[in-house]
């Protein structure tokens, strides 16, 4: 089914500009004070007494105006005194408007270079803090999230690609090589080669479709104990964790917490198959505990350490990026210990579903430890 075709909002009207608009109210506002004063200076000249003033000396025959006369000459300069004003208020005021709007201005000029795709451009606008300082910090804040995520997208859109390319091109080669002699080949083989490959394609397209779901559907959520659900996960790397020879040590004391079974079951699964398959290659260990979160009050965590490599501090951010392993790009030529780069970055969306925190700090004598921690019941 095709989308709806996107439709154009109607064009507006045309009418006055902002500034415009700030200029005429700066000087309807600047003609409206002067008018107030000058009405109150002439009401105040009415009450001067109404007789002829003379010289104290009859010789002098100078006489001072009267009252008319001074109102008289009053409205005049009155009436020039606010058409200066009312042309120095539209000056004025228009040069104010646009001082006023030039930071506004930046903004406009940012949204449409953001809508024509260039999001690395930022305002950094300067000055003391306003409303348009905040504004223009939420817009380059607005514009650095949204360049993260799209380059995010793009990275995992080329990664997905590759990852879902490489089980296609090995079973194309191995059926090609089949087709080129089939007389000396080992059928056998061939089909367990074929299904394992087949299966590695399979799983991660499910888990690609997991990790899409979980940005979209928010998840059914009910208390339970987070000791529990780290048991269960403990239950499904058993086998695992003794073929590879890695011992695993667990102190699961009570967690109650609220949030989907299912889901945290996935995560804890996720964070011991990486603990394990991303460990010393003999004589490796793995530490659970579950409980109450020491650092943080009203808070319950899930902590899984395990043995391996040194990681460098910087490295240890980017685990969570999908299709990045512990070695990189490049899966492990084991195949008990390969994965498919997307375990850490499920972990993480389940745990922003459930409103958490997903930490990662390399271990002191080597390998990772990671902390998820959940909002107590």
């Amino acid at each position: 089914m095709s989308a709806p075709p996107r439709t154009r909002p109607a064009p507006r009207p045309r009418r006055l500009t902002a500034r415009l608009r700030l200029t005429l109210s700066y000087t309807l506002f600047a003609v409206i004070t002067g008018t107030l004063c000058l009405a109150v200076v002439y009401i105040g000249m009415r009450y001067i007494p109404n007789y002829p003033l003379t010289s104290s000396n009859p010789r002098d025959r100078l006489s001072a105006p009267s009252r008319q006369e001074i109102l008289r000459s009053l409205l005049t300069i009155s009436g020039y005194a606010l058409a200066l004003l009312t042309a120095v208020g539209t000056i004025g005021g228009w040069f104010i408007a646009g001082r006023v709007l030039r930071p506004l201005q930046d903004i406009t000029s940012a949204a449409h270079r953001a809508a024509s795709g260039a999001l690395e451009h930022r305002i950094a606008l300067a000055g003391p803090r306003d409303e348009f300082t905040d504004l223009s910090d939420a817009f380059d804040e607005m514009l650095e999230r949204l360049q993260r995520s799209f380059d995010a997208q793009q990275r995992f859109a080329a990664n997905a690609s590759h990852e879902l390319r490489t089980p296609l091109a090995i079973t194309r080669t191995m059926l090609q090589v089949a087709a080129a002699d089939p007389a000396r080949q080992d059928w056998t083989t061939l089909v367990t080669r074929l299904q394992d490959t087949n299966q590695r394609g399979i799983e991660i397209s499910e888990a690609l479709l997991q990790l899409a779901d979980l940005g979209h559907t928010a998840p059914e959520l009910e208390p339970l104990d987070l000791a529990r659900t780290t048991r269960d996960a403990l239950a499904a790397v058993q086998e695992e964790a003794a073929a590879l020879g890695v011992t695993v040590t667990t102190d699961c004391r009570p967690a109650p917490a609220t949030g989907n079974p299912v889901l945290l079951r996935q995560a804890a699964v996720n964070l011991l198959q990486n603990a394990l398959r991303h460990n010393l290659p003999t004589g490796g260990s793995v530490t659970v505990t579950t409980g109450a979160d020491p650092d943080h009050p009203g808070r319950v965590r899930l902590a899984v350490t395990n043995t391996g490599p040194r990681l460098a501090s910087e490295t240890v951010p980017t685990l969570t990026e999908p299709f990045l392993r512990g070695r990189g790009r490049t899966a492990q030529s084991d195949p008990a210990r390969r994965g498919h780069g997307l375990g850490l970055a499920i972990v993480v969306a389940i745990t922003d579903a459930h409103h958490g925190d997903l930490g990662l700090t390399p271990a002191p004598g080597g390998g990772l430890h990671a902390t998820l921690s959940l909002p107590a019941r």
